[in-house]
């Protein structure tokens, strides 16, 4: 058969896939109309008293007598809206500029409540209450807030225009208390409406609300005060509403954040060898929060940096032709974030603007209209070279400037539809993207995603020489995504189209060339509390990619299974075969592979994955075969102590001979004072050992070192009055040893320390 009549067919035969695909979704389209889902939901009139609270975790002051009342009567998981097998009562009122918020729940045996001292956002092992409030009564997001019977806090911002999706890198500033007791414990939460975005209007409000608890025993029990329909989609329309907010405003709107950050690094110009002093670095910065209005906020930033934040996570990077990804931390980029996401593609990935001097955002929404504009500049310019078999990162030694635009407009009851740019520009560089996408709901459980884009970039001399790339690069991308969910199954199905020359500096997108159908679904069955398994299912997918030329790049079949059960205990198993082109070589790979946890007792959790099969050797394009371990340990010693560590082992054999073994592992060990005061240590320690004999290479230069050895530590001590008021000191050293060294060495080490604190004026 002729190379080009292999092409016409794969192309035929991809075309006849897509045909079938399109005419589903049309059909789908034709025989659907999205009908609002009749559901009856429970008002509630928010009480208004003109009085303040004490946040101290005691009910004492007499107009909680006065507050509206909900009762938390419903299991939702694992039961399925039956009655609560404990009691819970939840007060709300408002003030005019807080939403108070109190919540009793009782317990048989309060000797078994499970509560730490948390740091923030780390409450989820515990027992916890929390509430979560959509308002702008549109039922596409909310925010939620939940404690734990100590007090300590965790927020988020809930989307749920295509079910259930949490974002708990946002952070407001509010009070919290808790307090266990003889009959179960009493939390007490105090909610600016300072720290809510909501409507402008004179008019009553309408707030979807819920109430919400978590009671982990040998199996974790979820409870609200709606009973949750799992054959809708939609969560936020089951929810209670509560009437009555009239005259609140959102007071105190203008957040002034200064900050100072004193650093002193020294390095090792020749290891080994004596240290190099270096100076102190002094970084003063500013944060601007301003409410322009009750849903417009402005934030401008000067100097946002990284040093209040412990360590990245470590990352086993081993045979792998993938960049690695690490999430954003900075407050300045994190608030209103999610009005920069768009509904199939990354975009929007703001580590890549590593050491900006100036920032200003925009972000807002009015009715059914949302919108964010970003401004900044960055010293280190830095992006993804993204390939059909791998990515890597370019940095150009000049500054940038960068803008990045979103809007969204909601349409009907679910659908919507948004438009984003994003520019980034240097002396001889440019990049810029535009985007269209939107979701569409066929029907209460169909709905299509969709997402096309353009990217234009002009490259700098030193890219074209290191990436053999063009002068001038455009392309487009498109992603199709239709999904049927109901209570029992889902299924899915994906087209996606990438050109060679598509770009996103901006954003994390690692794979172009590529044209990719996929088709998956899953099948869910469900038990009760007194079961062996509450939760059980399997699902699975194919899909088959090829580049832009017509060569198939990748078939894959895969398989899994879960189970979820007793001691909070969890395991997803499955079998992944593929057939894979790389470098010029077709390769059968077939994996097996399982994740599983539970806990034993109390706060003590330990898991495990593993996979093993058959799997290209990168480095020297041939099949080996792979093992690789990554166990772990959570433990809360006591309501103080706290130890996370995790190990990952990987190794890779060609004819029963040794490539490499690699050892990774991660110790995290923090001690709470109290709940603003945390003294967290982190040791990070990577050993990669190879046989270099087994490698083929060109060059001598080329030759791996037969040992790699890196390792990091860092001590930090924090004082956290909320998010943006807080005091850091730490300490932090790294080294290394290769085949040139006798024993680990030290390379750098640093001392910093920072001071903010937020003014809301």
């Amino acid at each position: 058969m002729s190379s080009q009549f292999q092409v016409l067919s794969r192309r035929l035969s991809l075309t006849s896939t897509k045909n079938v695909f399109y005419s589903a979704i049309a059909s789908l389209m034709l025989s659907h109309s999205v009908t609002a889902q009749q559901i009856e939901c429970n008002s509630h009139v928010l009480a208004e008293i003109n009085q303040p609270i004490s946040v101290d975790g005691v009910l004492d002051e007499i107009w909680w007598k006065k507050a509206t009342k909900m009762d938390i009567a419903y299991e939702n998981n694992p039961g399925e809206g039956t009655a609560a097998p404990v009691k819970t009562e939840v007060y709300f009122y408002q003030n005019g500029t807080s939403l108070n918020v109190a919540f009793k729940a009782y317990d048989p045996n309060p000797e078994d409540i499970r509560a730490s001292l948390r740091d923030r956002d780390a409450l989820w092992a515990d027992d916890n209450v929390g509430i979560i409030i959509d308002t702008f009564n549109d039922e596409r997001g909310a925010y939620e807030f939940f404690v734990n019977p100590l007090g300590a806090q965790a927020d988020m911002k809930m989307d749920d225009t295509d079910g259930w999706d949490e974002d708990s890198s946002w952070d407001a500033i509010w009070d919290s208390a808790g307090r266990i007791t003889d009959f179960g414990y009493v939390v007490e939460m105090s909610i600016p409406f300072s720290s809510l975005r909501f409507p402008e209007t004179d008019e009553e409000q309408i707030w979807n609300v819920a109430g919400w608890r978590n009671y982990p025993r040998d199996v974790r029990v979820q409870m609200a005060t709606h009973k949750r329909d799992r054959n809708i989609k939609c969560n936020l329309c089951q929810f209670e509403q509560m009437v009555g907010l009239k005259n609140i405003k959102s007071s105190n709107n203008f957040q002034l954040t200064p900050t100072l950050t004193l650093s002193k690094q020294d390095e090792k110009p020749d290891v080994p060898g004596g240290w190099q002093s270096g100076d102190v670095d002094a970084e003063p910065g500013l944060d601007i929060r301003w409410g322009i209005t009750q849903d417009i906020v402005l934030n401008a930033t000067i100097n946002p940096d990284f040093s209040q934040v412990e360590a990245d996570a470590g990352q086993l990077n081993v045979n792998s032709t993938d960049s690695l990804f690490f999430p954003e931390k900075r407050p300045f980029f994190l608030d209103g974030s999610s009005y920069f996401d768009t509904a199939n593609f990354n975009f929007v990935h703001t580590r890549n603007i590593a050491e900006p001097d100036v920032g200003l955002k925009v972000t807002g929404k009015t009715n059914d209209h949302s919108y964010g504009v970003m401004l900044a500049n960055d010293n280190n310019t830095s992006f993804l070279m993204p390939g059909n078999q791998g990515s890597d990162v370019a940095t150009l030694d000049q500054e940038s400037e960068l803008a990045i635009a979103r809007y969204k407009v909601d349409v009907g009851e679910r659908n919507n539809i948004g438009v984003l740019m994003t520019h980034r520009q240097a002396d001889d560089y440019n990049n810029t993207l535009l985007s269209v996408d939107g979701t569409y709901w066929l029907s209460q459980n169909d709905n299509i995603s969709y997402q096309v884009a353009r990217s234009e970039t002009d490259n700098p001399a030193s890219v074209i020489e290191d990436f053999e790339v063009n002068k001038e690069q455009s392309d487009q991308a498109l992603s199709i995504n239709y999904s049927h969910s109901t209570r029992d199954y889902n299924l899915r199905a994906n087209y996606s189209n990438i050109g060679e020359d598509f770009r996103a500096d901006l954003g994390f997108q690692s794979r172009t060339n590529i044209e990719r159908v996929v088709l998956g679904g899953r099948r869910n069955y469900y038990g009760d509390d007194e079961d062996l398994f509450t939760r059980w299912g399997y699902f699975g997918d194919w899909d088959k990619t090829y580049d832009q030329d017509g060569n198939m790049l990748e078939e894959e079949y895969e398989i899994h299974g879960n189970l979820q059960g007793n001691k909070q205990f969890f395991t997803n198993f499955g079998i992944v075969h593929r057939k894979r082109l790389y470098d010029g070589e077709m390769f059968n790979e077939t994996q097996f592979m399982q994740f599983a946890k539970f806990k034993p007792w109390g706060n003590f959790e330990v898991g495990n994955f593993y996979r093993f099969g058959k799997q290209i050797d990168f480095a020297n394009t041939r099949l080996g075969d792979v093992l690789d371990i990554e166990p772990f340990i959570e433990w809360d010693v006591n309501e103080h102590f706290n130890i996370d560590f995790r190990y990952n082992y990987s190794q890779l054999d060609v004819n029963d001979e040794r490539i490499y073994s690699a050892h990774q592992t991660n110790l995290r060990l923090g001690y709470q004072f109290d709940m603003r005061s945390i003294l967290k240590f982190v040791v990070q320690y990577t050993d990669i050992e190879r046989n270099p004999d087994l490698y083929v290479y060109d060059d001598i230069e080329d030759r791996p070192e037969r040992n790699s050895k890196y390792f990091s530590t860092q001590l930090i001590y924090s004082y956290k009055i909320n998010p943006q008021t807080l005091f850091f000191i730490g300490y932090s050293d790294g080294g290394y040893q290769d085949d040139d060294l006798e024993r680990l060495e030290r390379d750098q080490r640093t001392i910093f320390t920072k001071f903010s604190y937020a003014w809301q004026l």
